[in-house]
């Protein structure tokens, strides 16, 4: 820093290199919390649709109703024949001496059932759970107690009544229908009003009645009417306690929040496995990518383990590994040209300044008249060596900006000869074009494919001897198309074959002057033909002996469609 610089500046500069971001794997990362949520939510709503039981639960109940209407029926059936007497005027009527005993031994196969006998009027005649005891004490025998299934059953039971009370429910059928929500075991309809029982109705059918008390019993009623001589004498009321149907949804709830159990810890685990195989890799490569930023690794910042794996993260891998290896290859190309160049400009550099320093110790007119020629040529060295290296530096910038297009190859061969024609010596080679007139269709840029041809071609006169000949071929070879430039001149040696693709190298013949050439030419050329995905190559022409009859330049173009 200058003397005087304010301070700030250093400050000022800080901000400019951002703190690098650390990549460090987490136990649950976002992305494992985002593959949960994927992955648990359809089987959180099947679950719920399933564990949505109201048409299981109304086939249940409706086998029940059906099954406890057949078994009051045959009840009422028994009681119209053995327990009703005619009175006259032929007025059949229940006796309830008779009723009652037998109401109790219809009863007893059926320990969960209770059956109460009404009048006509609604006057309770009968219950199968009343009887007489000792010394004319009436007893009542309760329903046998609820089921109880314990804590988890309980809870279990708990969460998923909370549950469906938030669920839409089908009331469309009198068989989901709870009349009397919390109603206890002696609750029972109003006969007279809902059977509506005279002698212009007397096969009216009563719809079931199905509730759960406050114990959580699940009781059915349902009702017969028990008739002599199609004479209703009485109503039989059955109440059951639908312990089958409770059973059932509870087996298949436990069942289903089993399997969820199960299905939910598969999820986690194979989320797990998603997360550690992919999440985790990524972090990886973005921590590797972090460490080739800050310069302290290449493609060896990368796991092995990542690079060898067949999946998209593999792929992922390898392509900033290869994306890694082409940046580091283009900063240390960078770095060499930046080097080369240094050195191209400081031979020019150093002479003018020779030149200038010689120029200021003579007074020979003459002599100075040398130098400044001198100090001339370089400059105009130094001006094209400038322009070349401006050329280059933009030939990757250029392509990358330019999308290559198909163009026919062919016309501009045939131009090129042309143009070499009306501009040819008298002395100079001779052009020979040997290509098909049209058809030669490659994927390319056409201003940077003619500079190259246009390249080979001027390096083809150098060479050449007076009166010789320039062979221009070009054809198609499966998927590329192949352009052949020929010359009679000395060759390439072969030490050199390669060397001369390289920056600033020049190997001119002895008849020209040096510095006429950059040296960046060859260089420019493959740089252009490599950046349109095409090879570039130089070879000797040789006969049967083997002796050398010239040089020749293959350009290897990928063809069109």
């Amino acid at each position: 820093m200058p003397d005087g610089a304010p301070t700030s500046l250093a400050n000022e500069a800080v901000p400019m290199t951002a703190t690098p971001r650390r990549y460090r794997p987490r136990l649950v990362s976002p992305l494992l919390r985002r593959i949960l949520l994927v992955n648990a939510l359809p089987l959180a709503l099947l679950v719920a649709t399933l564990l949505y039981l109201d048409q299981y639960q109304n086939g249940l109940l409706a086998a029940e109703v059906l099954a406890l209407r057949e078994q009051a029926r045959i009840y009422a059936g028994a009681l119209g024949e053995s327990a009703v007497k005619i009175e006259p005027p032929d007025h059949p009527v229940l006796v309830p001496d008779i009723a009652r005993p037998l109401l109790r031994r219809l009863t007893e196969p059926t320990p969960d059932a209770q059956a109460k006998l009404y009048a006509p009027d609604g006057a309770l005649i009968a219950d199968s759970r009343v009887t007489g005891g000792q010394g004319g004490k009436v007893v009542t025998e309760p329903l046998p107690p609820p089921v109880q299934r314990g804590f988890l059953g309980g809870a279990i039971g708990w969460l998923y009544d909370q549950a469906l009370s938030l669920l839409p429910h089908d009331n469309s059928t009198p068989i989901t229908v709870d009349l009397s929500p919390g109603a206890g075991l002696d609750w029972q309809p109003n006969v007279k009003e809902e059977l509506r029982l005279d002698n212009t109705d007397q096969s009216r059918e009563m719809p079931p009645y199905i509730r759960r008390t406050k114990d959580n019993r699940l009781l059915v009623t349902v009702a017969e009417p028990v008739e002599l001589n199609r004479h209703t004498v009485g109503i039989i009321l059955l109440t059951r306690e639908a312990r089958e149907v409770d059973s059932s949804l509870f087996a298949v709830r436990i069942s289903i929040l089993a399997l969820f159990m199960l299905a939910l810890a598969l999820t986690v685990l194979l989320s797990w496995y998603l997360s550690l195989t992919i999440a985790r890799p990524i972090l990886r490569l973005a921590g590797a990518a972090a460490e080739m930023r800050e310069g302290r690794g290449r493609v060896s910042g990368l796991p092995a383990a990542l690079l060898s794996r067949r999946d998209e993260v593999g792929a992922l891998a390898n392509a900033l590994s290869d994306s890694a290896t082409a940046l580091w290859t283009r900063m240390d190309a960078i770095e060499h040209f930046a080097a080369d160049v240094a050195h191209e400009i400081k031979n020019p550099l150093s002479s003018i300044r020779s030149a200038i320093e010689t120029l200021r110790r003579i007074e020979d007119v003459e002599q100075q008249k040398r130098l400044l020629a001198i100090i001339a040529e370089d400059v105009m060295r130094l001006d094209r060596l400038i322009s070349d290296i401006n050329d280059a530096s933009r030939v990757d910038a250029e392509l990358s900006r330019t999308a290559a297009e198909a163009i026919d190859l062919a016309p501009i061969l045939q131009a090129l000869k042309e143009l070499h024609d009306s501009t040819r010596a008298e002395d100079g080679p001779r052009m020979i074009l040997d290509a098909p007139a049209e058809g030669l269709v490659v994927r390319a840029v056409e201003g940077r494919l003619v500079q190259v041809l246009r390249n080979l071609i001027a390096n083809a006169i150098s060479f050449s001897p007076p009166r010789g000949k320039i062979v221009l071929r070009a054809q198609e070879t499966g998927a590329m198309v192949e352009i052949k430039v020929e010359d009679d001149g000395p060759g390439i040696p072969e030490a050199n074959l390669e060397q001369i693709f390289q920056r600033f190298y020049s190997e001119r013949p002895k008849a020209e002057r040096f510095g006429q050439h950059s040296g960046l030419g060859l260089a420019i050329s493959r740089q252009i033909v490599e950046a349109l995905h095409g090879r570039i190559a130089a070879e000797n022409r040789r006969d049967a002996q083997g002796n050398v009859l010239g040089a020749r330049f293959v350009v290897r173009i990928p063809r069109a469609g």
